[in-house]
């Protein structure tokens, strides 16, 4: 699968653990920064993943901040970007089998590093089930 991935300075180290996990799971990332734990503007890095995702450039987008909220926000702002704010298993798997879920925002100064990869198994192997969910889908990115 092909996955965009993208943090401020406050979700750096969680990031570069969770491309070792996808990378060793054979998944192809591309990472849009930051590099390092500098202060930076989260936008900046979050919204080129959700743009990316968005134009079909990649199936799935993962980003990082320090609770996660701003950068759910940030990517919610893209039509055609369903983003889960995720802070446990469930909340990532019910955002891909409910809401179809293409990009997960995760705040590293909420959750452990154990539950941060976690998160990140369950909603890449979590499928969405469509049906009765899949209407409420498409009129929201039609909207």
């Amino acid at each position: 699968m092909k996955i965009a991935i993208g943090s401020d300075h406050a979700g750096f180290r969680y990031k570069e653990k969770i491309k070792e996990l996808l990378q060793g799971l054979g998944h192809d990332i591309t990472d849009f920064g930051t590099h390092s734990e500098e202060l930076v503007d989260y936008p900046l890095f979050i919204r080129p993943v959700a743009d990316a995702v968005a134009r079909g450039e990649f199936e799935r987008g993962i980003v990082l901040g320090g609770s996660g909220n701003g950068e759910a926000i940030v990517a919610n702002r893209v039509k055609g970007v369903r983003c889960a704010l995720c802070w446990n298993v469930k909340s990532a798997r019910l955002g891909r089998q409910h809401n179809n879920a293409n990009v997960i925002s995760i705040g590293e100064r909420m959750l452990s590093l154990n539950t941060a990869l976690n998160i990140v198994r369950v909603w890449l192997d979590t499928p969405f089930e469509g049906g009765r969910h899949q209407h409420r889908i498409d009129l929201i990115d039609a909207a």
